[in-house]
């Protein structure tokens, strides 16, 4: 089995640790292909940065197809051109935000979720709905912490990022948290250990699920809205 994970910007490390982190989780004999989009805006912080992603990110769906992957998982919270990405793709595409916030739907009757920037929130909080989760999802809360602070080393975005999940245990009365970054994929652990509250990454999750799809020998739908686009 070949998953393909592509992050949709340009910034290689982020690549590496979201690749480390599907490759920790997957069966022996699965293999963990990593793709960087090129040319894409090196964080992804809003409606703009999206938008300037999606010709990068449908690039290296193709490569991917192209390269026989089985499933492909896009390695962004906003699960930017998801719908497109699927249109291209035979198996299955799943973001890591639908991936995310269903794990959590399973193992707890509640989740917040803590992302990067304030400005995410709102977007967040359309895609609980937008996934039928919206009941569910007790608050989409920020750390108030660039995306590329993630990747500096000695930062304190770890902590910021610990101290918002104490708080939205405390005051959402939430019973598990979801990671709403990519770049927070290598802390799910050691925020779980520390919080002592299931703290979900949406990269393993979709990982896991895409292997599952896969073993289940399902693939995206061609009838209907992912039909493949009439335009190449």
């Amino acid at each position: 089995m070949r998953l393909v994970v592509i992050n949709p910007n340009s910034t290689a490390s982020m690549t590496e640790k979201i690749v480390a982190s599907a490759r920790a989780v997957v069966a022996d004999g699965v293999e963990v292909e990593g793709r960087t989009a090129a040319g894409a805006p090196p964080s992804i912080q809003g409606h703009h940065d999206e938008v300037m992603c999606a010709a990068h990110l449908l690039r290296e769906v193709r490569a991917a197809e192209a390269g026989a992957a089985d499933a492909i998982v896009v390695a962004c919270f906003d699960d930017p051109a998801i719908g497109a990405c699927r249109e291209i793709a035979t198996g299955p595409v799943l973001g890591i935000c639908e991936a995310g916030m269903k794990a959590a739907s399973m193992i707890a009757t509640s989740f917040s979720v803590v992302t990067t920037l304030p400005r995410a929130v709102p977007i967040v909080e359309e895609m609980a709905r937008k996934y039928g989760l919206g009941h569910q999802c007790r608050r989409v809360r920020a750390a108030d912490i660039p995306v590329l602070a993630l990747e500096e080393p000695g930062s304190n975005a770890r902590n910021l990022v610990r101290e918002e999940i104490r708080r939205a245990v405390a005051e959402d009365r939430c019973e598990a948290v979801v990671l709403g970054c990519a770049g927070m994929s290598d802390l799910a652990a050691w925020l779980t250990e520390e919080t002592g509250v299931p703290v979900i990454d949406g990269v393993t999750a979709a990982t896991k699920f895409a292997e599952a799809l896969v073993g289940a020998g399902l693939k995206t739908s061609k009838i209907g809205a992912y039909a493949p686009p009439t335009t190449h």
